[in-house]
């Protein structure tokens, strides 16, 4: 190797470890953990529309069919398949959860939640049919 070879890699090496380095700082993969990404709420948090009770709820008129309802209480029991019984303190009412609506929540009797979906109301019955579940914090 003659001189000017080995003073053009003496020259060179400096540049290509520095570049290197540089490179493998910005393509160092940033990952977060899947239980923070999980645990974040999504969608809009504010002011909804539709009756908040289950007295509102039972109290409303027979053409309050598919009224949006948002109301927060408990499911106090299972009553097969996939109704269950919910009350809020104003009243009591059954509610129907398929089970892809339950968004990973895992409920107890004392667990606090908010169901949103519509009134189901029948000719002998009045019910609500549940869009999403959620664990109030």
């Amino acid at each position: 190797m003659s001189m000017s070879n080995k003073r053009f890699a003496m020259l060179l090496l400096p540049a290509v470890l520095l570049s290197t380095s540089v490179f493998a700082a910005t393509t160092a993969p940033t990952t977060q953990p899947i239980n923070n990404i999980a645990t974040q709420q999504q969608g809009f948090s504010g002011p909804s529309v539709g009756l908040k009770t289950v007295k509102a709820v039972l109290d409303s008129s027979m053409f309050s069919d598919d009224t949006p309802v948002t109301l927060t209480g408990n499911i106090t029991n299972s009553l097969g398949d996939e109704h269950y019984q919910f009350t809020d303190g104003t009243g009591s009412i059954t509610v129907e959860i398929d089970h892809n609506k339950w968004f990973g929540a895992q409920v107890t009797p004392q667990t606090k939640i908010t169901i949103q979906g519509e009134i189901d109301k029948e000719f002998n019955h009045t019910a609500i049919d549940v869009n999403h579940v959620r664990v109030v914090s």
